[in-house]
């Protein structure tokens, strides 16, 4: 009697099986920023100004939440992997819990803080920029809680390796908040002889079609994660005290990256701020963003696939399993990357006009962003996926730190230096910089892209992510 083998694994196969409806949902969230872009682009300069500016205070608020869901990530695949059903369930439901109440702590602090961000992070020659900014951060703050429940419920159903359910849920979000764009946003007009009702609320109606739409996601994350293999049971105790401190030893350092980031973006907006072409290049950030997403929207998701393989083989005591999947994963993003950044870095002033038909002095401006990130995108891909499965294994400290040096050790000061015409260094020397505006600041972000890449597949090879604990 002959034994029956297994066929051999396909990396490729196992790799985008769970990556495909991740790139296929950041393409929705890429498309919903751009048209978001799209329709403010007609509200005025000052309302992109107020968006680009605030674009560092929204992503700290944000980026908490992806903390909790990193932890969920982590934890639920680990047992997932293990094959511990019971534990990834109980995974499930207390992040769950702690990110509600993380959720409606951080929504309340959001208020007051949006005026002192405004403050910061906006000329005083630019009074309506910074009520506007005001007005969006508050109605942002008002989803919070919603937001946290998506994203903790997105990673546990990410860590039993179901990115589909993200995919369907988070697409009606997206399309909710199209549709209210489009009927909040602008005033009644024509479109090709179809006259089509607005209310006119400008970037008012925009921050209501974000927050109505967050709401209902939440809502329905809830109710088909109940019905799925997690169980969801929805609590407002905070959970046990050995639970909280699992979760945030792995929360915690993901925050803190995620504040590494945001605090240096806030200070990369302080140099815009102060650049020759500030209210260009300030408006232009949000776009940029949007339109360097197209090159880097397939590693975020081969990123979220690399953290569940990543942690499930852990689980499953199988490492070489989790290294190699992780190698798959990021050089499939490379790939993709160095394709996408090719036609970017080509078309950047074509697709800049397309995005911001109604400033064209703004979309100037984002195209030279593009192409300058463009140059350097392929090392952001490594980055992302290796410190995605490094998350997924559960080791959120060294990612951590790597973004303190390339961000805060790097950027902003070569930022500074490159794009003011001199820097003052804690009020006793002045340094002259090379004055090259907005210009000299995308420089900075291309060759930290480079650094956080290379430093990520040092990290990655040296293999210490495999010994953590969760």
């Amino acid at each position: 009697m002959s034994a029956t083998h297994e066929p051999p694994e396909s990396s490729l196969r196992t790799v985008w099986t769970l990556a495909w409806p991740a790139v296929a949902l950041n393409s929705l969230q890429t498309l919903n920023s751009l048209l978001d872009n799209f329709f403010l682009s007609y509200v005025g300069s000052e309302t992109l100004n107020a968006v680009g500016a605030s674009t560092s205070y929204i992503f700290l608020l944000f980026s908490m939440s992806m903390a909790v869901g990193t932890a969920a990530t982590a934890i639920v695949s680990r047992a997932y992997g293990a094959g511990t059903h019971e534990e990834s369930v109980a995974a499930n439901t207390k992040c769950l819990s702690l990110a509600i109440w993380v959720g409606v702590a951080l929504a309340l602090l959001a208020f007051p803080g949006a005026i002192g961000a405004s403050k910061l992070l906006v000329s005083a020659d630019h009074p309506q920029v910074r009520s506007l900014f005001v007005t969006y951060a508050s109605i942002f703050a008002i989803c919070l809680p919603a937001v946290f429940v998506i994203q903790a419920l997105a990673g546990s159903l990410r860590g039993i390796g179901d990115t589909r359910s993200p995919m369907v849920i988070s697409g009606i979000q997206i399309f909710l908040h199209i549709i209210l764009n489009c009927f909040l946003v602008l005033p009644t007009r024509d479109v090709w002889g179809v006259t089509l009702p607005g209310a006119g609320w400008g970037l008012v109606g925009a921050s209501i079609a974000m927050a109505v739409s967050s709401w209902v996601a939440a809502i329905i994350y809830i109710v088909w994660s109940k019905r799925s293999p997690l169980d969801t049971q929805l609590s407002l105790r905070i959970p046990e005290m050995e639970w909280v401190k699992r979760i945030l030893r792995i929360a915690v350092p993901a925050s803190m990256m995620s504040i590494v980031r945001v605090t240096s973006l806030a200070a990369f907006t302080v140099v815009l701020k102060d650049v020759s072409d500030s209210m260009h290049a300030q408006g232009a950030l949000r776009p940029g963003f949007s339109i360097e997403s197209f090159a880097f929207m397939p590693a975020f998701g081969l990123s979220i696939a690399a953290a569940a393989l990543v942690g499930q083989s852990l689980g499953m005591k199988d490492p070489e399993r989790a290294e190699r999947l992780g190698w798959t994963a990021a050089h499939q993003a490379a790939i993709v990357s160095a394709i996408v950044s090719v036609l970017l870095f080509v078309f950047a002033g074509p697709l800049a006009r397309m995005v911001l038909p109604g400033d064209p002095a703004t979309a100037l401006v984002a195209a030279q962003y593009t192409r300058y990130v463009a140059s350097t995108e392929v090392f952001f891909a490594y980055a992302m996926v290796l410190i995605g499965a490094m998350q997924g294994a559960g080791d959120t400290r060294r990612p951590m730190w790597l973004s303190m040096f390339a961000l805060w050790g790097v950027r902003v000061p070569l930022a500074a230096v490159l794009a003011l015409p001199s820097i003052g260094v804690f009020g006793l020397i002045t340094v002259e910089g090379a004055n090259m505006g907005s210009d000299g600041a995308w420089m900075s972000m291309a060759l930290t892209q480079l650094i956080q890449g290379v430093a990520a597949i040092w990290l990655f090879r040296k293999g210490d992510w495999k010994l953590t604990k969760v």
